[in-house]
């Protein structure tokens, strides 16, 4: 770590964060030395890990826009990382400058930057919270300030469920929000996916996470589908992430998979 690294309190700068490892991947410059060697040693099996990361946040910003277009004026992005511009508040505001957003992610480092970057940020904010205590999240004045689940809205889990163990129900989790959630509100979620990724790579990202505070979860994209209980699946349903918007420019295939879809509540 370099002297010029700024470590909030409560941050372990030696102890690899996957928020700061996706910022290094997505070509950021908020992490540490441990993130960069954790990411550099999956990137040298799969080097086409930034592709995967830039296209599963393209999806992320196209299905905040498409929302907003269809009149969702309110975003709960759990599990946030560290924000990369254009951000789901930036997109969702442009479409609907009323629109309210809330960033929740466990990462004290990741609220330290949100709440920097959002300081000025009307009807935007940031929430240190963990989505394995989803009353806790959901009744955090903050949120409630700001998402009124009585009203549609979009909740984005991007990349965070393959951060959460089955013995926390990762399915029981989702549900807990959906109930919560009024008919026409919709739901994205996207995770690394065991169908078709790479072993040596999978096996290298689940080895450098197993001392991490979330080890790393690879799931069939079978089991990825059962999140989506409750939820009608948009089509093509649940897809490589860089599949899922089939009229926007390809992305190559790549050799570890995150599978993503989208679902409206019944």
């Amino acid at each position: 770590m370099s002297e010029q690294e700024f470590v909030p309190p409560g941050v372990d700068p030696t102890q690899m964060s996957h928020a700061r490892a996706y910022d290094y991947v997505l070509g950021g410059k908020n992490n540490y030395a441990v993130d960069r060697e954790a990411a550099a040693q999956v990137i040298a099996l799969a080097p086409d890990l930034p592709v995967l990361g830039k296209a599963q946040r393209r999806l992320l910003l196209r299905v905040t826009r498409m929302c907003a277009e269809q009149g969702i004026d309110q975003f709960l992005d759990i599990g946030a990382g560290i924000p990369t511009a254009p951000n789901v508040h930036e997109t969702a505001k442009a479409v609907n400058p009323h629109s309210r957003v809330v960033y929740v992610d466990y990462d004290p480092l990741v609220t330290v930057h949100n709440s920097a970057l959002l300081a000025d940020g009307d009807g935007v904010a940031s929430v240190e919270a963990d989505v394995r205590d989803p009353d806790a999240l959901m009744g955090d004045p903050r949120v409630s300030a700001l998402i009124d689940f009585d009203r549609p809205l979009l909740v984005l889990f991007v990349g965070l469920f393959h951060l959460v163990a089955d013995e926390h129900d990762p399915a029981g989790l989702i549900a807990r929000f959906r109930d919560r959630m009024v008919p026409g509100s919709h739901m994205m979620l996207s995770q690394f996916c065991a169908d078709g990724s790479d072993p040596a790579a999978r096996a290298k990202l689940e080895e450098i996470s197993a001392d991490s505070p979330s080890p790393m979860c690879f799931r069939r994209r079978e089991e990825i589908v059962r999140f989506f209980d409750g939820f009608q699946l948009m089509e093509p349903g649940v897809v490589d992430v860089q599949d899922w918007w089939p009229d926007e420019p390809a992305i190559p295939q790549t050799g570890l998979k995150v599978a993503a879809g989208v679902g409206t509540k019944l």
